[in-house]
């Protein structure tokens, strides 16, 4: 089976999408995580499954509060947060919402990737 495309906005259509035959995903987490999305995929297919879960465990919240607004305005801001771009948005894209954007830093500083 080619590549599917994992909807990792739930974060369980990548290890689902592989149980099934697919080979490994696209993912927006894969944009700030990649070598986590690279192992969870290389864990699933190689039969690990004890430690794909875990790993799927460890990106859930992560994965969640990338979707907490229209993708890709969270992913584009956790760049700009990790340093990994300017920030700058172009049309139609906007600024999070006070709230989420709050949520988002707290994620990234959960999982490591900020201070």
């Amino acid at each position: 089976m080619a590549l599917t495309q994992g909807l990792d906005a739930s974060g369980t259509r990548a290890a689902e999408s592989i149980s099934i035959g697919g080979i490994g995903v696209i993912s927006v987490a894969a944009n700030i995580v990649p070598r986590d999305v690279v192992a969870l995929v290389d864990a699933f297919t190689k039969g690990g499954l004890k430690k794909a879960r875990e790993i799927n465990l460890k990106l859930l919240p992560l994965i969640r509060s990338l979707f907490i607004e229209t993708n890709p305005i969270p992913v584009k801001k956790a760049c700009e947060l990790m340093g990994l771009c300017s920030g700058v948005l172009r049309l139609p894209m906007c600024d999070m919402e006070e709230g989420n954007l709050v949520q988002l830093k707290e994620a990234l500083k959960l999982y490591g990737l900020i201070k």
